[in-house]
């Protein structure tokens, strides 16, 4: 009896509770065009996905917005005239579930002009839960050989709120995306101690399917 006592105390202290997290999510496929919300603190703004541009990555990206991943998300790297990056959750569990669901390299249909959004990453087949916006044609990405992969496939693109997304704090720069393994660690917490001006992604839904 003591066992399972402990068992549930870790499992709450984990939050790995199956309404934060199911492998089978992974698995939905997304409609060939959605589109969707995100709220911040700077505003709205609305995207819209498709398909065709990179399978694997927009199926991800619906999985992650249709499950509620982006809610209360830092926007922890904003860098004028190059990208609005965010995608590390404040809880540990969520964050390292979906970070560990990587999925493979697609090569790059349409080009990283100003307001698309692609997921980053830090080598071959490693896209997971961290997208960016570009905030300029960045048309370098489009072919950039990174950690053994090439490019950056572009999965969204945003069709209202642009003023929104260019009002996002950009004074830390690359400072905080240099902690990202402390924000992982210790979530928003960290976040608003350190870096109390950077704005967040409230949530994010789909709007039309």
């Amino acid at each position: 009896m003591k066992k399972l006592v402990y068992l549930c105390l870790f499992s709450v202290l984990l939050g790995c509770s199956p309404k934060l997290f199911k492998e089978k999510w992974t698995e939905i496929q997304a409609p060939e065009t959605f589109t969707a919300r995100f709220e911040t603190t700077q505003g709205n703004f609305d995207i819209e996905a498709k398909r065709a541009w990179s399978p694997k990555g927009v199926d991800r990206l619906y999985q992650l917005i249709s499950k509620n991943y982006y809610t209360d998300i830092a926007i922890f790297r904003v860098v004028p005239n190059f990208v609005a990056q965010f995608g590390i959750h404040n809880n540990t569990f969520i964050n390292k579930s979906w970070g560990d669901q990587s999925i493979a390299d697609e090569p790059v249909l349409e080009k990283n002009e100003k307001m698309t959004i692609a997921f980053a990453r830090g080598g071959a087949n490693s896209r997971s839960n961290q997208i960016f916006i570009n905030l300029e044609d960045n048309f370098r990405l489009d072919n950039l050989d990174y950690g053994g992969a090439k490019g950056f496939p572009v999965v969204a693109k945003v069709i209202s709120g642009q003023e929104n997304i260019l009002k996002f704090y950009s004074g830390y720069a690359e400072k905080p995306a240099k902690k990202q393994g402390q924000i992982a660690k210790f979530g928003n917490t960290y976040v608003k101690e350190n870096f109390p001006k950077i704005d967040f992604i409230t949530k994010a839904y789909i709007l039309k399917k």
